[in-house]
């Protein structure tokens, strides 16, 4: 006789939840893991993209539904990065299959989009595959990896909200998306040869660019490049102009078409082992080389590099003058395919990559434009049909103390949230005029936007309007309030008064915002006030004047101003900063020193200049006062014989620290700082460089060489930062101390300081999220003015 079945337990009872989950979760894969995931626990439902996220219903039994919402976000794919989690219980259907339903457009848009990503090891593997149908195929990709923020035009994340709308699916191709088992379903930017974007290779001729013709324009463009020719390459975020980093006369070529002066190039390497013997490749760095993000990354070269046969070299214009060697891994199969693959013709191993634009405008993205904007720079343009939606250069980061700092949050990074400590109520912060980067903020996220550049250019400005509108389009966030820095002539802040539209625009202090982006990207909730050590080149003070080296009691209401460096006269604006040697000259007679003849500075002055320059000095004449500490750098870094004129930004203070690094290293010397107060002892503190030059330029006199003068001054830097500090904990028991301002992208000088501050017992904040420059602003003024009009 049989036994009577068993009653069902609970974890067999049916049950029906939907799961919403927000976050990167679209263009990631994250709804074929969803079916991979239900159908292998045997449940049914459905789902799909929405404004609000991926929304999940399923249905079956207890425990594999409860099974299925434990792994949603535990076993996501790779680029997915999942926020949250909400479910609930639903009436049970009695579904009989899973199915990805079309995705839904209604709503305001809350959901994520990724980041472009390298190509994946997957996909590298089927670009040098002859056997596979995407052998050589320029724009191979699948849910891992490929476009994705550059391409997409709106949300949901599916094909028909991107560039690739206009490239149907051949049969092979549409299989593949439509496949569940397979990596390629649901990736938006599938493609193949046969149905994929096109490449072309234009040459330069004297009625305009000419199409070149050929079955391989890739081959073209690579024996091109072999012969010393400057190629615009289209990207994911724009053009570059490449040229072979290894030819010396491609290279002096490209900076004079270019007019970049000194500043220095990155280079682009098949591997990190292909620049071993060039710079310092620890683990950090090569992880960061290789992460999905491809940063341009700033590497230390070897004091003494040796050059092995058969190991590339780059030519000596490609950096002149800079410590570190900026290096780039392949993050496209077009550029995979530029550096070669295994059986390929020889031909350059290290490219030279740099922004496809003039120096100072915004990168191309245009087709057109590109034809026309860089006909006076490139030989030819290796080209494609797959349009670029929206701008995006390359990042650029280094390692600093073991831990990445980003330089420029761009490609790889944007449009990634931070994530907030605190509420604010919608508000776009436009950022400054250098290295502009806005931020769209709405409770606790916060948007940076991609690299901007800089807005004194006329096309940077329309592309700062066109990428806010998209950001706006893609956050879902609307605008109640617009801040901007203090500056009153700031470009960003005009732009801001002129789209206000009735909405209150609200100006944040410069060095404030500078500080409130440290506390925010640390997660600090501004309770407690810091110590901000903010160090830059420019920034508006409250008084006037030019600020730059300053030591403010910060939370995200308030600063006060403790100490600063003590004003010196800034001679000529921007002259100054073009020629450090007026800087020099402007602090040693603000220090009562004499301008001799014998010193570096007053040599590179022109005798014209110079009586000019005394005279302008003398009266004030077009001399604001400033207390940057980023011009003192200038103006050491002349004094000693460094660097008299900067061809690119902050170029005097790189090749001080460059200088700094090369100082004996038993030589422990430091000069140091006179610390004055009001005649009562109340007010700020000043900063008197004063003793400082003197011993600088008695050590000249007594022969000592730059690189020991360079060391010196960093460590009276240092020992600055440890004096101020200390005693603003003594009068406010403050002990956290926030180190920001484009001072600090100089990891010597900023990991003395982290270290000595350390050891006196300060908890200590630095840039890693976001730039310690301007390019990091607009956070701090979105933390400032959200402080000042909370979140309901």
């Amino acid at each position: 006789m049989s036994a009577p079945p068993s009653a069902p337990t609970a974890e067999d009872a049916p049950l029906r939840r939907r799961v919403t989950v927000r976050g990167v979760v679209q263009g990631v894969g994250f709804r074929p893991h969803v079916y991979g995931l239900a159908t292998g626990l045997a449940l049914a439902g459905h789902v799909t993209n929405t404004p609000d996220g991926v929304v999940v219903e399923v249905e079956g039994a207890a425990a594999a539904v409860a099974r299925f919402c434990e792994r949603i976000a535990a076993q996501a794919p790779p680029l997915a990065r999942v926020e949250s989690v909400h479910h609930r219980e639903m009436p049970v259907r009695g579904d009989t299959a899973f199915t990805i339903l079309a995705s839904r457009t209604d709503g305001p848009a809350r959901t994520l989009v990724s980041p472009d990503t390298a190509t994946c090891a997957d996909c590298l593997a089927e670009l040098a595959d002859p056997a596979d149908r995407r052998h050589r195929h320029p724009f191979v990709n699948c849910t891992h990896c490929g476009p994705r923020f550059t391409i997409v035009t709106g949300v949901p994340y599916d094909r028909a909200q991107t560039t690739m709308a206009g490239f149907p699916m051949c049969p092979d191709c549409a299989r593949e998306y439509a496949d569940p088992a397979d990596r390629r379903f649901h990736a938006q930017p599938v493609a193949c040869p046969a149905c994929g974007p096109r490449l072309r290779l234009l040459l330069a001729g004297a009625r305009g660019p000419e199409d070149a013709g050929g079955a391989d324009p890739v081959a073209g463009a690579r024996a091109l490049l072999g012969r010393g020719a400057i190629l615009a390459v289209k990207g994911l975020g724009g053009y570059h102009l490449a040229c072979d980093a290894t030819d010396e006369e491609a290279v002096a070529l490209l900076r004079r078409r270019k007019a970049r002066g000194d500043k220095p190039f990155a280079v682009m390497a098949a591997s990190a082992d292909d620049v071993g013997h060039l710079v310092r490749i620890g683990p950090e760095e090569r992880a960061l080389l290789e992460d999905r993000a491809r940063p341009v990354v700033l590497l230390r070269r070897h004091p003494d590099p040796t050059h092995p046969v058969g190991r590339p070299r780059p030519a000596d214009a490609v950096a002149p003058g800079s410590p570190d060697l900026g290096v780039l891994l392949p993050y496209t199969p077009l550029h995979r395919l530029l550096l070669g693959l295994p059986g390929d013709p020889e031909g350059p191993r290290l490219l030279l990559m740099t922004s496809g634009n003039v120096s100072g405008e915004p990168i191309v993205t245009d087709d057109g434009e590109a034809l026309e904007r860089l006909a006076h720079l490139a030989d030819a343009w290796l080209t494609h049909d797959r349009p670029i939606h929206v701008p995006c250069d390359d990042s650029v980061a280094r390692i600093c103390d073991g831990e990445p700092l980003v330089i420029r949050r761009s490609r790889g990074y944007a449009p990634l949230p931070v994530p907030l400590p605190l509420p604010v109520r919608p508000a776009l912060a436009v950022g400054g005029d250098l290295k502009n980067a806005f931020c769209l903020g709405a409770g606790r996220r916060a948007w940076l936007s991609a690299h901007i550049g800089d807005m004194d250019d006329v096309g940077t400005q329309r592309v700062f309007a066109r990428a806010v509108a998209q950001a706006a389009s893609l956050t879902g966030v609307r605008p109640e309030v617009l801040v901007t820095d203090g500056h009153p002539g700031y470009r960003s802040a005009r732009w801001a008064d002129r789209n206000a539209a009735h909405r209150p625009v609200v100006r944040v202090q410069h060095h404030h915002a500078h500080v409130a982006a440290a506390m925010a990207e640390h997660g600090l909730d501004g309770t407690r006030a810091v110590i901000g050590v903010a160090f830059d080149g420019t920034g508006h003070g409250d008084d006037g004047a030019v600020w730059g080296g300053e030591f403010l009691l910060a939370d995200y209401d308030r600063s006060i101003r403790f100490a600063h460096l003590a004003y010196v006269p800034l001679p000529g604006g921007d002259a100054a900063v073009r020629r450090p040697y007026r800087m020099a000259l402007a602090h040693l007679g603000a220090a009562g020193i004499d301008r001799s003849p014998d010193l570096p500075c007053t040599a590179a002055c022109p005798p014209d200049e110079l009586r000019v320059l005394e005279r302008q000095l003398e009266l004030g004449l077009n001399c604001v006062p400033t207390s940057s500490m980023g011009r003192l750098f200038d103006a050491v870094s002349s004094l000693a014989g460094v660097c008299h004129r900067a061809g690119y930004e902050a170029q005097a203070a790189v090749e001080l620290e460059g200088a700094a690094l090369r100082a004996p290293a038993a030589d422990t010397g430091a000069y140091a700082f006179a610390l004055r107060t009001g005649p009562d002892g109340g007010g700020a503190v000043r900063a008197d460089p004063a003793p400082v030059l003197a011993a600088i330029v008695e050590d000249l006199r007594a022969g000592a060489g730059p690189a020991l003068i360079a060391a010196r001054f960093h460590r009276a830097v240092t020992g600055l930062v440890r004096r101020i500090c200390a005693r603003a904990r003594e009068r406010h028991g403050l002990d956290t101390v926030a180190l920001t301002g484009g001072v600090f992208a100089n990891t010597l000088l900023s990991g003395a300081c982290a270290a000595a501050l350390r050891e006196d017992g300060f908890t200590v904040l630095r840039h890693r999220l976001v730039p310690p420059n301007d390019g990091g602003l607009a956070l701090g003024q979105l933390m400032v003015a959200g402080r000042a009009a909370p979140a309901d």
